[in-house]
């Protein structure tokens, strides 16, 4: 059971290993009555081929995780209100564990740039600019105490050990050896739990107090289970292949069963999250291969989308449709791909300034303007600052990057049978 990471075998586990075996997230409802849990309505929000993982909850509208988007793994946000995704940032490396940054308009994430190097970075909800928070630290996993203190596994030779970094001061210390990767703020006091591996034969899940160091014993995981939550103060809850476990402290001799997670075709549970208010859970994991379903609940129901249904679904004026056009086109737009850009619009798409003065009519018009914007603006970028759907209507307050000035914009994408018909600019 001994530890062997490197600053590159590290992510080489997490993204390689996994993406063998297709990982997706999952969202469950929850509800505690008791020592009585139920877990219902599990839904696959990430359904993308290859590594989707270590989720957790933005608000009470927004869901963060890390996703393979073109052979990288960015952070994808998805929207519990409309089932839709969009990205959060566009850097060259790849981002794992985003977490939102209490008291501040920021997302967190662990960054493996493409040089190897591996460090903890803040990405600006407003603008998508990121900056590195700790310099000096190879970051591995971690979680926030409060808005400037950080609990996390830091990588030193062979071992994942405890440092506590205050922001603000400067300041790193560390605390204990031999950690493993799962962090959290225990509810309701002044506590973080992390999983000790000091003991190779029993793993540990301790309680530290980032202020004074001082740690305790709180109970054994199961064997060779080091992901954890809490759904409240008293317990937690913790999963064995496909099997969700609970102890409530003080009360379970034992870890309980709560869910056989089969129904979901999920195979192996390796990462957990629960929201604030204990209603809803996700889970990531291995699945099934055989596993083509997108919609599941813990009991004998499932709901199957055939691949028929798949191809039609962009027809539709469904919001959570109309946005994912949109949002597939901006990623277009910003990775210059003019075909891959084009390809959501209609032929005969329409182009207007504000209120309805006609720029361009038609896709070949069109083309032709974008392709020479595409060849000659190369540090072209379209942040979305604020997203309204109303129907097949999508209104996006964009911030624009183009040849080093920056100038705000809102664009009205109307989209008829899966495709842009037309957009409306406002400047």
């Amino acid at each position: 059971m001994k530890l062997k990471f490197t600053l590159l075998a590290l992510f080489a586990t997490i993204y390689v290993g996994n993406s063998q075996s297709n990982t997706e997230v999952f969202l469950f409802d929850l509800e505690a009555n008791g020592s009585q849990i139920q877990v219902k309505n599990g839904i696959n929000i990430s359904n993308n081929e290859g590594y989707d993982n270590q989720p957790s909850f933005l608000n009470d509208r927004y869901i963060l995780f890390a996703s393979t988007r073109n052979g990288q793994t960015d952070i994808s946000k998805y929207d519990m209100r409309y089932d839709s995704k969009s990205w959060l940032n566009f850097s060259d490396g790849g981002e794992y564990t985003p977490l939102k940054i209490p008291n501040r308009n920021e997302v967190s994430a662990v960054r493996l740039d493409k040089d190897g190097k591996q460090r903890l970075y803040a990405y600006n909800m407003s603008n998508g600019e990121s900056n590195e928070l700790i310099q000096d630290l190879v970051v591995a996993y971690y979680t926030w105490y409060d808005e400037n203190t950080t609990v996390a596994a830091v990588i030193e030779g062979d071992n994942l050990n405890l440092f506590v970094t205050n922001l603000e001061e400067g300041t790193s210390r560390k605390y204990q050896s031999k950690v493993g990767r799962s962090f959290h703020k225990i509810p309701n006091s002044n506590l973080v739990s992390f999983i000790s591996k000091e003991n190779e034969n029993q793993w540990q899940i301790k309680s530290l107090n980032p202020k004074t160091g001082a740690t305790k014993v709180i109970a054994n995981t199961m064997e060779g289970v080091e992901d954890i939550c809490w759904l409240d103060d008293k317990t937690i809850l913790s999963g064995k292949d496909n099997v969700l476990y609970k102890l409530t402290l003080r009360k379970d001799n034992n870890w309980k069963k709560v869910a056989n997670l089969e129904a979901n075709s999920i195979s192996k549970i390796t990462r957990l999250a629960t929201n604030p208010e204990g209603t809803k859970l996700l889970i990531a994991g291995d699945i099934n291969a055989t596993s083509g379903s997108t919609e599941t609940t813990t009991d004998d129901t499932k709901t199957e989308t055939s691949e028929s249904e798949e191809s039609n679904s962009e027809s539709t004026t469904e919001p959570s449709k109309v946005e994912a056009i949109v949002q597939r086109n901006l990623e277009a737009y910003n990775a210059r791909d003019i075909d891959a850009f084009m390809k959501d619009y209609a032929d005969d798409v329409k182009l207007y300034a504000y209120p309805n003065t006609l720029q361009t009519e038609g896709k070949d018009a069109m083309r032709k303007s974008y392709k020479d914007w595409f060849d000659r603006v190369k540090d072209l970028r379209a942040f979305i600052k604020k997203r309204i759907v109303i129907g097949n209507k999508v209104i996006d307050e964009e911030q624009v990057t183009a040849n080093g000035q920056i100038f705000n914009a809102v664009a009205i994408y109307e989209v008829e049978n899966g495709k842009i018909t037309k957009v409306t600019f406002i400047q």
